[in-house]
């Protein structure tokens, strides 16, 4: 049977970014991560002071602006994947290398 027109499945549409709003969401997720990582970095460093500590999270800082200054000049998929897997490196670190 088929169901009535009003209860019949929608086609799925799959939404495409302009490449404007693409940059604007890729500016927002690295500054909202560099915020993040601020705070875990006081936090850690409020626990432990250690040049370790200052070094890994202040390199995560500055892939997120290297992340931020990238989507502005319109490279955001580089951006996206340097974002990435530097945090992931960066809480490897974390979990690796700090007490």
């Amino acid at each position: 049977m088929d169901a009535p027109a009003d209860e019949q499945p929608l086609p799925a549409r799959r939404v495409n970014l302009t490449p404007r709003q693409a940059r604007r969401v890729r500016i927002v997720l690295a500054s909202v991560l560099m915020a993040a990582m601020a705070v875990v970095l006081v936090i850690r460093l409020a626990s432990r002071t250690s040049v370790l500590v200052v070094g890994v999270y202040g390199a995560a800082l500055i892939l997120c602006g290297v992340v931020i200054e990238l989507s502005r000049n319109g490279r955001t998929r580089l951006g996206t994947w340097l974002l990435g897997l530097g945090l992931a490196a960066a809480l490897a670190a974390d979990w690796l290398l700090l007490p």
